[in-house]
């Protein structure tokens, strides 16, 4: 949750900056459906631990991942695109080697807060749990936002690159004092 309160703000960091924020308006996206579906698929894979069988859920969480990776390669010529995709990618390939979970230090979990007894993705599933021996473990949720801080949670190096992402892609595509919106030309309208 507080990764998507980041991006939020990271979008109105144009208007701090002498953007237009206006500009995000006139953005398409390709594939836009799709988009709303990988989105879906991770909500579903979230919301239905628990009540559906482990491998489905893994199924979905997997899926979700390659369903937004082909939007955002329909999209590759939006500013920081690359770089949202580069983060997505190393969620991805993380949660893909880790049978659908992406790995949480435990000790990240205690500073953000957050309760690990019981919790383990070795036998439930769990979109980012504590693994007995994980696969790319740092490349898992191994930063934390302190628990002292509002919604605070654990998170990765690919969360941290994604939130770099939306900020060149709204910087890039707003504009700021010193530069100049990019065209928006190579997106479908």
């Amino acid at each position: 949750m507080i990764l998507s309160v980041l991006a939020a703000l990271l979008l109105l960091l144009p208007v701090a900056l002498g953007g237009r924020l206006s500009r995000l308006a006139q953005i398409r996206i390709a594939g836009r459906h799709w988009l709303l579906a990988g989105l879906l698929l991770q909500v579903a894979a979230i919301g239905l631990a628990g009540r559906v069988a482990r491998p489905v859920l893994a199924a979905l969480h997997v899926s979700s991942y390659l369903v937004l990776g082909a939007v955002l390669w329909t999209n590759r010529s939006m500013p920081g695109a690359g770089l949202i995709g580069t983060g997505g990618l190393l969620n991805g390939v993380t949660i893909t080697a880790n049978g659908g979970t992406l790995p949480a230090s435990v000790s990240a979990m205690h500073t953000a807060g957050l309760h690990t007894a019981g919790l383990t993705a070795d036998e439930d599933f769990s979109n980012s749990a504590p693994m007995e021996s994980p696969t790319l473990w740092f490349l898992g949720d191994i930063f934390a936002i302190p628990a002292s801080v509002p919604l605070a949670n654990v998170f990765s190096v690919g969360d941290v690159i994604i939130l770099g992402g939306v900020a060149v892609a709204a910087v890039g595509i707003c504009g700021t004092h010193w530069s100049s919106p990019s065209s928006l030309s190579g997106t479908s309208r």
